[in-house]
């Protein structure tokens, strides 16, 4: 751990104030609290849950929409306020000695980018209902379903559980989830959130209802950036004109719009002004890639194959002329402790799901076709910068 490098991140030459106040805020893949301009959205959703608010269970259903839409925003958002009310008039629902029934359900999410089997799927549901830690050793997938049977059995309100992310590359395939979901105790209902339509993924056959988000309109991108700009950024570090300019490129994809206004903001930062200025905008939006992945799927990788983009994003153009260059140079890097086998194997990985890409090369090859080179397909800045956060 170099903490000089850590403090250094921090400081500034100046005594001038920060331009950027909080990256994290300011992440694309972070959600805030009270998602701009989705009203019609939540009323539909709060439709579906009416019944908690007698007490009793909605049907399953299935929320989607495409990329930069805003499910997870929305979603998160929503169930972070109905656990917080559900909770407000009693004691905590979910204690150890369970000294009490609740009288409404209460809320769960499960990320399923971040839940890769059965066992921690239901160790996420079962660690958010109870107070001690729950054993990620020394138990099995049965004896957590049992335990979690045995914890819903005297609250007959039950639980409603968000599934967001499914059907994506790199998840739990959508069979399996219906089976693990299958294994739920009966007082259970389940919210699962994903980009393909109802007829193009099988969970939908067990759901009562669909509800689709639909993309951004312009104006509500703009409100989005402005906003997400009064929470991460210096006062008037970007203007409405800028915020347009972002809005328009970002054709109704959240994501993409925030991880420009990211990358703008670090630009300026970096540079040492206070304000975004137009080449900084320009500069963000060519780096980010078209069609681009979720920053959130890139951070929710291994840390190991984190480890391997980092380096990737600070090689030369040499250096990444071909896969085997690219290879060569990454595992020589002192800080990854991988041999070029494996490298290599976390690059094909990747490019599997879609994280990068392998094109052609523009080196000769006079011995066959040309090799193939790795190009990113997320923005590299804000990727770099999260990350170095993390460290």
């Amino acid at each position: 751990m170099d903490i000089d490098a850590r403090i250094k991140r921090r400081r500034r030459q100046d005594d001038s104030p920060r331009l950027i106040q909080d990256y994290e805020t300011l992440s694309p893949a972070a959600h805030i609290d009270e998602p701009s301009d989705r009203g019609p959205v939540f009323e539909r959703l709060l439709d579906h849950l009416d019944p908690v608010f007698d007490s009793r269970l909605p049907p399953n259903a299935y929320v989607y929409g495409p990329f930069g839409s805003g499910k997870s925003a929305i979603v998160t958002a929503l169930f972070t306020h109905l656990e917080r009310l559900s909770t407000e008039p009693r004691s905590v629902i979910y204690t150890t000695t369970r000294a009490g029934s609740p009288t409404s359900p209460g809320f769960v999410y499960v990320d399923m980018r971040e839940t890769t089997s059965a066992f921690t799927f239901y160790h996420r549901i079962v660690d958010a209902l109870v107070d001690e830690p729950v054993p990620e050793h020394g138990i099995s997938t049965e004896k957590l379903q049992d335990r979690l049977h045995d914890l819903l059995s005297e609250f007959t309100t039950g639980v409603v559980i968000a599934v967001d992310h499914v059907g994506e590359p790199n998840t739990t395939g959508v069979d399996t989830l219906i089976d693990m979901l299958a294994g739920l105790p009966s007082n259970v209902s389940w919210l699962a959130i994903g980009r393909k339509p109802p007829d193009q993924i099988a969970l939908s056959e067990y759901t009562a209802t669909s509800i689709q988000v639909k993309r951004y309109q312009r104006q509500m991108l703009v409100d989005v950036l402005m906003t997400r700009a009064s929470e991460g950024l210096a006062r008037q570090a970007i203007n409405h004109e800028q915020a347009r300019q972002i809005a328009a490129w970002g054709d109704g994809n959240a994501h993409d719009v925030l991880a420009a206004l990211f990358v703008a903001a670090d630009r300026a930062d970096q540079a040492g002004r206070s304000r975004i200025e137009k080449a900084d905008v320009i500069s963000a939006l060519d780096e980010i890639p078209q069609p681009s992945v979720s920053l959130g799927r890139v951070l929710a990788l291994p840390n190991n194959k984190q480890a391997v983009l980092r380096e990737l994003v600070d090689l030369d153009e040499d250096e990444r002329a071909s896969v085997t260059a690219t290879t060569e140079a990454i595992s020589a890097r002192p800080d990854v402790d991988l041999s070029p086998g494996t490298v290599k194997r976390f690059l094909y990985e990747m490019a599997e799901i879609g994280i990068v890409e392998r094109v052609q090369s523009d080196v000769e090859n006079r011995k066959g076709r040309p090799p193939s080179r790795v190009e990113l397909r997320f923005p590299p800045t804000a990727f770099s910068r999260l990350y170095d956060l993390k460290q």
